[in-house]
């Protein structure tokens, strides 16, 4: 059952949230990918080389949007091998994209940031898959009352 397509931002939206890196032309860039039949986790490629400093954090523009169904959300976790080799992690455990967030301001731009809690530096390389999405649909409570539609980008429905 299909409930989504992945697709690219903007080439202006791109180089807005790349600013002076080097990084992958964004007609490159794959589309996220499921390495096997059996596979639940579709794979992000980062877009440029980067070095997450000893302690510290950086931020991934992966220059790829989800629209999907209603009911729908689109879980980003770290790739397993990344987690097993340098106990690396989102800076928010867990990423959620929501149904809505493709229409957003920043074009529904699916940016990861991963932190490095050890004690040396980590690199990830351009074009290195270091993210995977898990589609899972979701239910709503009786008294749900959100009816509001999304305006801003990324942590935009915080009050």
């Amino acid at each position: 059952m299909s409930i989504a397509k992945f697709t690219k931002v903007s080439e202006a939206q791109y180089a807005e949230a790349m600013g002076d890196r080097e990084r992958m032309p964004l007609s490159e860039i794959p589309l996220p990918r499921r390495a096997t039949a059996g596979s639940a986790g579709y794979d992000f490629v980062s877009p440029t080389e980067v070095t997450i400093p000893a302690g510290g954090s950086v931020l991934i523009p992966t220059g790829i949007r989800a629209e999907m169904e209603p009911g729908w959300v689109l879980m980003l976790f770290p790739r397993s091998s990344l987690g097993f080799k340098h106990a690396l992690r989102l800076s928010n455990t867990v990423g959620v994209i929501d149904s809505d967030y493709a229409f957003a301001k920043n074009e529904g731009h699916i940016m990861v940031k991963l932190r490095n809690p050890l004690d040396e530096p980590v690199v990830i390389s351009r074009g290195e898959r270091f993210c995977q999405g898990v589609f899972l649909p979701y239910g709503t409570a009786e008294e749900d009352e959100a009816f509001a539609a999304r305006t801003g980008g990324m942590g935009s429905t915080g009050k």
